[in-house]
């Protein structure tokens, strides 16, 4: 069976770890949990934390049900399946406007229809072997982003394709997370859905710290943070084949980083800029794909 260690585990640490700044007055509420596979948290000094937490917690299960792979009635599930989903979510419609507008900044490189790839890998690794040159050819023509119709109506793939948004979906759940207590009058809240939002800043401190997979740690304050690492998720038990994968080439990212550590505005965006910037040659090309965005930056290269 392939293996599928979730990138997550190379990326960053917050709190929990160990507080490089004063601690706060209030006591720290952390729950433990997942979201879409990946290790979760969220991080508040509030006295009715619990209650926050379990309507958060609902929320993520709920996205889940948009946006699971694994859960076969979802709506990304059923899509996939089917190649068309009438009257989709609302969530899913704004996911994919952001995937268009990240794949056209990255020019090509961000493209969720990479899925048809990324399901023959994981068959010929299986099977103990690596895709062909004419098994990876066989695929191309079921990808391209340009071929994914959407409005409020519908969603219509091409036939043969499929969609992963496991380059952005994490860090969009980070996001609605963070605009449902906020629309509660909640502030100073850290959520660690794989990507880190934060809302306001750690109580009595400069900012929620957070370690860098490269090393380091920053203040988050009222902003998002993603990492992505083409290594740190693997189909191979030897850990040579990365799950980002290239949809010019077919072919997985080179280890030409580490890991990339991008701030945005929003987690999704930071998700998404950091899965296409695993793509990317060099440091130039990632600062040109993110003036697209303001307010982003690379926080870390490695």
């Amino acid at each position: 069976m392939a293996i599928l260690t979730r990138r997550r585990f190379l990326t960053l640490t917050a709190v929990a770890s160990a507080l490089p700044f004063a601690a706060p007055a209030a006591p720290i509420t952390q729950w433990h949990g997942t979201a879409l596979g990946a290790k979760a948290a969220i991080y508040l000094a509030h006295p009715d934390a619990d209650a926050i937490i379990t309507r958060a917690v609902a929320e993520i299960d709920r996205l889940e049900s948009i946006f699971s792979l694994y859960r076969p009635a979802s709506a990304l599930s059923q899509l996939n399946a089917s190649g068309s989903l009438d009257a989709p979510p609302f969530e899913l419609l704004e996911c994919l406007a952001l995937c268009a507008r990240v794949h056209t900044a990255s020019q090509g490189l961000f493209d969720p229809t990479v899925q048809p790839l990324w399901q023959l890998y994981a068959r010929k690794l299986t099977a103990g072997t690596l895709p062909s040159e004419a098994d990876i050819a066989a695929q191309m023509p079921q990808i391209g982003w340009s071929r994914v119709r959407y409005d409020s109506a519908a969603i219509r793939l091409a036939p043969g394709m499929a969609l992963t948004l496991n380059g952005i979906a994490q860090g969009f759940i980070a996001d609605q997370i963070a605009a449902l207590l906020s629309a509660q009058g909640l502030t100073d809240i850290l959520i660690n859905t794989g990507e880190l939002r934060a809302l306001g800043q750690m109580p009595e401190a400069a900012g929620w710290p957070v370690t860098l997979a490269s090393g380091g740690q920053i203040a988050l304050t009222a902003r998002a943070l993603a990492t992505s690492s083409p290594l740190g998720t693997v189909l191979d038990a030897q850990g040579r084949v990365g799950h980002i994968l290239n949809p010019v080439t077919g072919h997985p990212a080179a280890p030409q980083w580490r890991s990339v550590s991008i701030s945005a505005p929003s987690a999704g965006l930071a998700d998404a800029l950091s899965t296409a910037a695993c793509l990317m040659p060099d440091r130039a090309a990632i600062d040109t794909t993110l003036t697209a965005f303001p307010a982003t930056r690379i926080e870390a290269l490695a």
